[in-house]
């Protein structure tokens, strides 16, 4: 286990992964991040399909050439029909919520040694439709999960950052 400022200071979007398979303990912490994850009205409303069988990769290397290689690919999405909606609004905490599961999943995996890669870059409703999710159901993200390949390492501009007073305001 790391300290928690290892797990955020370590972590980053693995663009090359090995073939070797996220063992089914560490997977399992890993889901277990996810489940404890606080959601609005604790609705828990998050669904993550693991995707391993071939079948499963072949259909997220249709959806995204983004898959890096991965063995396991997490499909966060969330039930459109259990969330909260705020008042005076049309908002609601679905996307939110799945986020910040999603988070959770990702820090759990960098803490068990596992590599990952928040993935965006898809179309959400192509990958409801190739993995014939309930209509109810809302793709939100895809994360990559694996060992990085011998040869991975943090993208060039992966530890450049911003000042903290060009993104945090006292008011």
């Amino acid at each position: 286990m790391m300290e928690f400022t290892d797990v955020i200071r370590n972590r980053y979007s693995c663009k090359n992964f090995s073939d070797r398979q996220v063992e089914a303990d560490k997977l399992q912490a890993i889901l277990a991040a996810g489940r404890l994850a606080p959601t609005a009205k604790n609705l828990q409303e998050q669904r993550i399909y693991v995707i391993q069988s071939a079948e499963g990769l072949a259909k997220i290397d249709k959806v995204t050439p983004c898959r890096y290689g991965a063995p396991t690919v997490l499909l966060v999405a969330f039930d459109k029909d259990n969330v909260f909606t705020y008042p005076d609004s049309e908002r609601d905490s679905g996307v939110e919520d799945a986020a910040i599961v999603a988070t959770h999943m990702m820090l759990a995996a960098t803490n068990e040694g596992v590599d990952s890669c928040w993935l965006n870059y898809f179309n959400p409703d192509a990958v409801a439709r190739a993995f014939d999710l309930p209509d109810n159901e809302e793709v939100l993200m895809l994360l990559d999960l694996g060992y990085a390949a011998a040869d991975a390492k943090p993208l060039p501009n992966h530890f450049s950052r911003k000042t903290i007073e060009e993104t945090v305001k006292y008011i």
